[in-house]
């Protein structure tokens, strides 16, 4: 019998953060990973922060990640899909991984069905009850008025003051992600539940929380968080019948 090819779930590499010298050891870590496992995979799944900051102009894109844009382009050339979701961090996508990386890109959870379970997937910022103040800021940024008017701003300026409140972003919630705040009070787990009451999945995937988590929700449904890697490497794989997290050594 010819061996089931496994679907990959990646999320929270944060490429730029916290200095170039980190990233590139951790881009090519990734690259190390994506080689390993084009060799099994039939689909792979990037759920969010790619990128600690990333916002497309018309014409222009942040200077750097030629290695991991490059591999994700020869990964969708070699006929492996690539599915890409926005995180808090690069959600300011147009359209250039769709034209030129082949990748679609989605902006709110999304639901697929793979090997005959029923997986709903998403980067997971936003969701569930509390944090109003980010949802606000979130439905600001994603609006394309606001879009648009960021973009009259040269890149030169633009790009730095977006790189700049994203890294202070990321140090002020940096250490409360690491924390599991227990079951009751995670809010992607509320916020699963509370969906499990009108449609079945077998699945929740999320990333965002930077903490490996897989919680039971009932006797047929599961929520996986993926952590990151910058300090787990940590990454989901499904095989049909059973869904594993694990952790990239190499």
């Amino acid at each position: 019998m010819t061996p089931v090819k496994k679907i990959y779930f990646i999320s929270d590499f944060h490429l730029g953060a916290p200095d170039k010298l980190s990233s590139l050891e951790r881009e090519k870590k990734i690259i190390s990973f994506l080689n390993e496992i084009v060799k099994d995979a039939e689909q792979i799944f990037i759920l969010g922060d790619l990128f600690d900051f990333w916002f497309e102009y018309r014409k222009v894109v942040p200077k750097g990640y030629v290695r991991i844009l490059g591999r994700l382009a020869e990964i969708t050339d070699k006929g492996i899909p690539v599915h890409f979701f926005v995180g808090n961090h690069d959600m300011w996508m147009r359209n250039y991984f769709q034209t030129e990386l082949n990748i679609p890109v989605y902006f709110k959870p999304t639901p697929f069905e793979l090997y005959g379970k029923k997986f709903l997937l998403g980067h997971g910022d936003g969701l569930g009850p509390g944090d109003h103040g980010y949802k606000f800021i979130k439905k600001v940024f994603r609006n394309k008025i606001a879009q648009t008017l960021f973009g009259f701003i040269p890149p030169y300026f633009g790009i730095q003051i977006a790189d700049y409140f994203s890294k202070k972003s990321r140090a002020k919630t940096g250490k409360s992600d690491e924390v599991f705040l227990g079951e009751e009070k995670e809010w992607l787990v509320t916020y699963s539940k509370e969906v499990l009451k009108k449609e079945h999945f077998d699945f929740f995937v999320f990333g965002h929380r930077h903490l490996p988590l897989d919680i039971k929700l009932n006797e047929n449904s599961r929520y996986i968080n993926l952590g990151d890697w910058i300090k787990y490497n940590s990454y989901g794989v499904f095989n049909g019948s059973s869904f594993e997290l694990k952790s990239h050594t190499n």
